[in-house]
């Protein structure tokens, strides 16, 4: 007789669009799938996100139970690295330091652009009046944790 399938356990994903201004945050759950913007996340100071960044994304992490982080890796359009692609996963490296999960990237080439789109259109059908920088930041992880939803990027 075969033996059973192990049951995989649902799993909270909070993903991350990293900026030098804001880093926008979603989250969704590995059963149902379904990724949903945070506020973003205003970067405090000048140099990029920093010690005050980590632990509110620390607490947040935590109070919503995370299992796991994505991050979205900046890439240029001719795929070679973004030169901001050294400071995101800088700064994941610290949150997975202090907090010990899995870090999966996904390459977020495009996905503020997509994520304004999608502002855009929902404005022209009026369910939006004004579309923030943060809400574009915030979709745009969304944007991300699908993707990585749908396979793309490590696991």
């Amino acid at each position: 007789m075969p033996e059973a399938a192990t049951p995989i356990r649902p799993e909270i994903v909070v993903a991350l669009d990293f900026g030098l201004r804001r880093i926008g945050v979603a989250v969704a759950d590995t059963l149902t799938r379904t990724p949903r913007p945070l506020a973003a996340l205003t970067v405090v100071g000048d140099k990029g996100p920093g010690e005050t960044e980590l632990v509110a994304l620390l607490r947040l992490g935590s109070e919503l139970g995370a299992a796991r982080w994505v991050l979205g890796c900046p890439y240029n359009v001719d795929g070679s690295e973004h030169p901001l692609a050294a400071r995101a996963r800088g700064f994941a490296a610290l949150l997975t330091e202090r907090r010990s999960l899995p870090l999966h990237t996904v390459d977020e080439r495009y996905s503020s652009m997509e994520a304004a789109q999608r502002l855009r259109e929902q404005r022209a059908t009026g369910l939006r009046r004004r579309i923030s920088k943060g809400e574009i930041d915030s979709l745009s992880a969304t944007v991300i944790l699908e993707r990585w939803l749908d396979g793309e990027g490590d696991h």
